[in-house]
């Protein structure tokens, strides 16, 4: 097995994110550093980037994607989580099916949400979550979210499905809340799957060739090294005179290679570019 690897996951719903790892951890020598880039609920499936050994080290690469989802929501009905996991704290009647036509053309665009009281976020160097589960009062940051794109599935006696295109950041638990908001009713989401990250989707599950699916991400230019500095290279900064070729000067990210090999990848930092994951 590599010590540097990428492996993108189905995830099940009902299980946490770190339990989905289990099943990797077991193909891999014991003491492997496993990690993930970007969790799911534990009531949600679909899509997460695994990341193997030094490949741990590349979460930079994936931190700024955009991701879709599809969403199955309840109208008349919200919880404290806001998911199906949570208690029923509010109720109202449901809204018509031209009234969440309104609502979901009108979250198209930027603007700043509050994430739910039950998240990872941290407020206050604590995690809302843990201060939520000691009934104390959280005030939950705005953060800049962005909806690409919404498309309705179906809609019926109060259960919307659709698909939501979004930034980086977005719950759409909240998004679920807010729509609701939009229209003087009350929901909350009781099914999400994750479809795409960035450039992968559910399709690309099962493919294991990390340079291919780090290519897709058009983030990575490959360097050519002269081997007779490898020394000096695997010091961490690559000195200039030994970079024999760059083929995307601009791009963040390279794949560093002696004689047409992998070797490393790295990250361009003020100008230099720097070691960040050996294969």
């Amino acid at each position: 097995m590599s010590n540097c690897d990428i492996i993108l996951l189905n995830k099940e719903e009902g299980i946490t994110s770190f339990s989905s790892l289990y099943p990797v951890k077991k193909s891999y020598p014991k003491g492997t550093k496993i990690g993930h880039a970007g969790t799911l609920d534990k009531f949600a499936s679909g899509l997460m980037i695994v990341l193997i050994g030094n490949a741990t080290k590349l979460n930079p690469v994936f931190s700024s994607f955009d991701k879709s989802y599809i969403a199955t929501i309840k109208f008349g009905e919200e919880t404290d989580t806001l998911d199906p996991e949570g208690t029923v704290i509010k109720r109202s009647s449901i809204p018509s099916e031209e009234e969440v036509d309104h609502a979901l053309s009108g979250i198209i665009g930027e603007s700043m949400q509050i994430p739910p009281v039950y998240s990872a976020i941290h407020v206050d160097g604590k995690r809302a979550y843990r201060e939520a589960r000691k009934n104390r009062e959280v005030e939950m940051p705005l953060r800049p979210i962005k909806v690409y794109e919404v498309e309705k599935i179906s809609y019926s006696e109060g259960i919307l499905r659709a698909r939501f295109s979004v930034s980086k950041g977005t719950y759409i638990r909240a998004l679920a809340r807010d729509i609701a908001y939009s229209v003087g009713k009350v929901a909350h989401l009781i099914a999400l799957n994750r479809i795409t990250i960035g450039p992968y989707s559910l399709a690309d599950v099962g493919k294991h060739d990390m340079k291919a699916l780090l290519d897709k991400t058009d983030l990575f230019s490959t360097v050519e090294l002269d081997s007779s500095y490898r020394k000096e290279i695997e010091n961490g900064f690559i000195p200039k005179k030994a970079i024999l070729s760059d083929t995307g000067r601009d791009k963040i990210f390279k794949f560093l290679n002696f004689d047409g090999i992998l070797y490393s990848i790295a990250e361009l930092r003020d100008g230099k570019i720097k070691i960040i994951a050996r294969i």
